[in-house]
C-alpha cells in the first residue's frame, strides 16, 4: 500500500484534488471531516468548554464560527485547540490506514490534512502532495466563498506560506487553471501512485 499525504493551504483547492483522486479510485480520508465528527463527541466538547468557555449554540453544539473567531485571532488559543484535536485526528487516520491496508494491500490511500507539515505528521507518509495556488488566487477564491478580504488574508497568514510547504513536497499539483486541466494533472499523478503502490 502507498500512504499519501495531501496538503496545501486554504483556497489552493486541496479538497477538489482529493475528490478527483477519489473518483479515480483512490481511498481518501479528510481530516476536516474527522474534526467535524470529533466536535460532536461529549468528551471533546468538555475539553473545549474548559479551554474556551461558552462557544456553544442553543442546541449545545459547538459554534464553529465562534470558535474560529477566537482561534484565528489568537495564536495561543489556536495552539490550544490543535493540542486537543490533532492527536485524535492522527489516531483516526492511523486506524483508517490499517483498515485499508488489510482490505487492499495495493491501495493508494490518501489523507487530506491541511496542517500535516506544521504538525510534523507528514513524516508518516510515503509521498507528500502539495496543491499549489499563488496567494492572490487563494484570496480570490476565499472572497468568492463569502469571506471578506481581511478575513481571507488573516486565514492565509495564519498558515505556513504555500511556498514553504512546497519544499516538503514529493509532488506539486498546480491548481491555477480550469478544472479540466486540474483533472488531467491529477489523473497523471494517480497513474504514477498506482504503479508505485503495486511495486
Amino acid at each position: 500500500m502507498l500512504k499519501v499525504g495531501l496538503t496545501g493551504s486554504i483556497g489552493t483547492g486541496k479538497s477538489t484534488v482529493a475528490k478527483i483522486f477519489q473518483e479515480l479510485g483512490a481511498y481518501v480520508i479528510d481530516a476536516d471531516k474527522i474534526v467535524h465528527q470529533l466536535l460532536k463527541k461529549e468528551d471533546v466538547k468538555q475539553k473545549i468548554k474548559e479551554a474556551f468557555g461558552n462557544v456553544f449554540d442553543e442546541n449545545g453544539e459547538i459554534d464553529k464560527k465562534k470558535l474560529a473567531g477566537i482561534v484565528f485571532n489568537n495564536l495561543e488559543k489556536k495552539k490550544q485547540l490543535e493540542g486537543i484535536l490533532h492527536p485524535l485526528v492522527f489516531q483516526e487516520i492511523q486506524k483508517w490506514l490499517k483498515e485499508i491496508e488489510k482490505k487492499d494491500p495495493e491501495a493508494v490511500a490518501i489523507a487530506e490534512v491541511p496542517l500535516m507539515i506544521e504538525t510534523g505528521s507528514y513524516k508518516n507518509y510515503d509521498k507528500i502532495i502539495v496543491v499549489y495556488a499563488p496567494e492572490e488566487l487563494q484570496m480570490e477564491r476565499l472572497v468568492k466563498k463569502g469571506m471578506t478580504k481581511e478575513e481571507a488574508l488573516r486565514r492565509i497568514k495564519s498558515q505556513m506560506p504555500i511556498e514553504e510547504k512546497i519544499k516538503y513536497a514529493d509532488i506539486v499539483i498546480e491548481n491555477t487553471e480550469s478544472i479540466q486541466k486540474l483533472s488531467k494533472k491529477v489523473e497523471k499523478v494517480y497513474e504514477l501512485l498506482k504503479e508505485e503502490a503495486r511495486s
